[in-house]
């Protein structure tokens, strides 16, 4: 997934929760709506987020430099811990404190009508937000199931916006639960409840995007799949002996460094060498494009005549 596609997923959440905080904001400051204005601030927050990916997306597309030698692709894991931790400390936070704070002082519901058409045409600019994120995350996905997919997903830009448009949704549905059942029971207990639900379900998703991101960011590998698939590829080239498990570290979304230790036969001159070498990075690459830098560890089986070998660009260097 090109980093084109991810921009497409934080555009059309931006901008569909600028326009909806807006709204949402409006509707709770002529309705005294604790629920609403919880909404307003989750949307307020959603937007900040998107722009903070939308600058850590921007930062990892820069080159590599002397004091960034693999890039910055990290970066964009680092924003996204930092959208993480907003969501809990804002969004979570300060939908639970409303929630509590109308529980202690509730103020009933004289007129939902604007709380009903915010509500409304919230639900139809999340829903169309949700739909582009979605649309992104399923490029890549092929036969996974849903869950299965957003656990192997790397890219905070997709499974972020994803996870943030789909509690904003639930949101907007507790949301109209909550600002229904109080006008219709005469009780503003109900809204208040709904704006405590908001602010858990937010931490709840804000939870998972830190564990997420935490991972990626101290230096997570690839799953045990590829890692199989990785060492097949090795033992299938020819005069190697031995394999060693593969070493391997997400630098962003599409950015992998691969260390492999091959001892190959010892009647192998060094040319043969460099040429099964080349021929193995071809065959991992034709197979696994992430791979951006393969080192190899090419030896001998008595553990002389070492051939170390890096490369990270398709012409390779031994």
């Amino acid at each position: 997934m090109s980093a084109g596609s991810s921009k497409i997923a934080i555009y059309g959440a931006i901008g569909a929760n600028v326009a909806i905080a807006i709204s949402k904001f409006v509707a709770a400051f002529f309705t005294g709506s604790s629920a609403m204005l919880s909404e307003g601030i989750h949307s307020l927050v959603d937007s900040g987020n998107g722009l903070l990916l939308l600058y850590g997306v921007k930062q990892s597309e820069k080159p590599a430099d002397a004091r960034h030698p693999f890039g910055r692709s990290k970066e964009l894991y680092f924003w996204s811990l930092i959208v993480a931790i907003l969501v809990f400390s804002v969004g979570g936070g300060m939908s639970f404190y409303e929630g509590v704070e109308h529980l202690k002082h509730p103020a009933p519901i004289t007129d939902p009508t604007w709380n009903y058409w915010v509500l409304g045409l919230s639900l139809v600019f999340e829903g169309i937000s949700c739909f582009l994120a979605l649309r992104e995350f399923n490029k890549n996905r092929g036969d996974l199931s849903f869950w299965a997919t957003l656990s192997r997903s790397k890219d905070p830009s997709i499974f972020a916006i994803l996870m943030e448009d789909m509690a904003a949704l639930v949101g907007l549905v507790i949301a109209l639960a909550g600002v229904y059942f109080g006008h219709l029971l005469n009780n503003p207990l109900f809204d208040g409840g709904a704006s405590i639900c908001i602010g858990i379900l937010l931490v709840s998703v804000a939870i998972f995007l830190i564990y997420k991101t935490k991972g990626l960011l101290v230096g997570e590998g690839v799953d045990g799949e590829t890692l199989d698939s990785l060492e097949t590829l090795a033992r299938a080239q020819t005069g190697v002996e031995q394999v060693r498990r593969p070493l391997t570290m997400y630098m962003g979304p599409h950015d992998v460094v691969l260390a492999l230790d091959v001892e190959f036969h010892d009647h192998l001159s060094a040319h043969e060498v460099e040429q099964a070498v080349d021929r193995l990075q071809d065959a991992i690459r034709a197979k696994h494009p992430e791979f951006k830098r393969i080192f190899v560890e090419a030896k001998g089986l008595t553990g002389k005549n070492r051939h170390p070998s890096v490369t990270d660009s398709p012409s390779p260097q031994i």
